[in-house]
């Protein structure tokens, strides 16, 4: 589970922020809206965070951060633009500054790659914290080097943090017993200036690197630098390689009540067509013809249902966006449910529809607004003193008491 976020110099954010979303020891106990960072700890963070705040506040910042970290050690090897996709602060000050991103999370420690049961997971003795960070260099209005990447872990989150790789602005590398580099000498002297560590070896088979691209790719999302929902085509195209994924949209279909019976996966002449079933109606209707709405829940579906039976982290920005504000905690619901989310996956999300307030309580709410420079600040609910259990959090927020609202006339 991931618990903390650092994001300095990063497109809206040009002061360090730090999200620290672990839950209050002295909080009850609510098994369905929160889980333990990692197996049988003390230490509890929300599975659903919902990020409020006027336009252009920062909210898809904070969702790109978490994007373009997966996308980093993932992807970036094979990247072939100028640049890397993501942008500084735009003011003078900070056009050669470092970017600074950091994430902290609870997991297994063990970086072999050895398959695990769920029981072994859950009674697993080598656990703890990674903390997992970047800096990036500015150059000539590009962002072209990476100045620092490291991976560090606690073993049960205490003690001071041990390296398990580390790489320098030189290039250098250190591993370690988890992340050993015997043997990859060449491979390490190829890491390029603008590329992981991590998804330069995974290439090439390092095993503990491809356990942690293989985590990164456990990142379901629609940003990285803008938000692009899968296209129509992409994804009908999902659900024709994955029945599985019809039956269980369906399901949702019929039970949010849109009038839609079932979709369907027909094959014609040029490849895979939606068609849907509705109530009352002779014949099926195609998807050009389906609502807005209806086609977008059907986009972003399944970015929800792999994160749900795969573990890991949904991100999506303006997920209620043409999705009906009753319809919006069901799809947060289902990240409490135990049944839908054995693995307890987490949904990192940005929206405008205050009335959600009324199904969050405060460790699930984060804020963003922006001061007259246009610089962002982030901060959690549980950072606003005196905020009771017991509030009015939609009434409260609307009418100003939490800041990040938009300043109208």
């Amino acid at each position: 589970m991931l618990y903390r976020l650092e994001i300095e110099n990063f497109y809206s954010i040009r002061d360090q922020q730090v999200l620290d979303l672990r839950v209050s020891k002295s909080v009850p106990d609510f098994p369905e809206r929160f889980a333990a960072i990692y197996p049988r700890s003390s230490e509890r963070v929300a599975k659903a965070i919902a990020l409020f705040g006027p336009n252009g506040s920062g909210k898809s910042t904070v969702l790109r951060a978490l994007s373009f970290v997966s996308w980093f050690l993932r992807e970036s090897f094979q990247h072939k633009g100028v640049g890397l996709p993501c942008e500084r602060f735009n003011d003078e000050a900070s056009a050669n500054r470092e970017i600074r991103l950091a994430i902290e999370l609870g997991s297994l420690l063990d970086l072999s790659g050895d398959p695990r049961t769920a029981e072994d997971i859950a009674t697993a003795d080598d656990v703890g914290t990674l903390r997992y960070e970047l800096h990036l260099q500015p150059r000539d209005g590009a962002i072209r080097s990476v100045s620092y990447e490291a991976l560090r872990m606690r073993r049960k989150g205490q003690g001071k943090w041990q390296r398990v790789f580390e790489r320098a602005a030189d290039r250098s590398v250190l591993g370690s017993k988890l992340f050993p580099l015997a043997g990859f000498s060449q491979v390490v002297d190829k890491v390029r200036e603008d590329a992981s560590v991590v998804a330069t070896l995974a290439l090439f088979e390092h095993q503990a690197s491809k356990v942690i691209s293989d985590a990164a790719a456990l990142v379901f999302r629609n940003i990285l630098i803008d938000r692009t929902d899968p296209g129509d085509q992409a994804a009908i195209q999902y659900y024709a390689q994955n029945p599985a994924a019809v039956s269980a949209l369906n399901r949702e279909l019929q039970r949010i009540d849109v009038g839609v019976e079932e979709m369907a996966i027909v094959q014609v002449a040029t490849g895979p067509l939606a068609v849907f079933k509705h109530q009352g109606h002779h014949s099926d209707m195609p998807w050009g013809l389906e609502s807005h709405g209806t086609r977008s829940f059907i986009r972003i579906f399944p970015l929800i249902q792999l994160a749900l039976q795969n573990g890991g982290i949904a991100v999506i920005d303006e997920l209620d966006q043409s999705i009906h504000p009753l319809v919006l905690p069901e799809i947060v619901r289902w990240f409490y449910d135990p049944e839908r989310n054995p693995q307890d996956a987490q949904l990192w999300m940005s929206c405008h529809s205050a009335s959600l307030l009324d199904d969050l309580s405060k460790e699930e709410v984060v804020f963003c607004e922006k001061d007259n420079l246009g610089r962002s600040q982030i901060y959690s609910l549980m950072d606003v003193g005196a905020v009771r259990r017991s509030d009015n959090l939609y009434k409260n927020y609307l009418g100003g008491v939490y800041g990040a609202v938009p300043q109208v006339g």
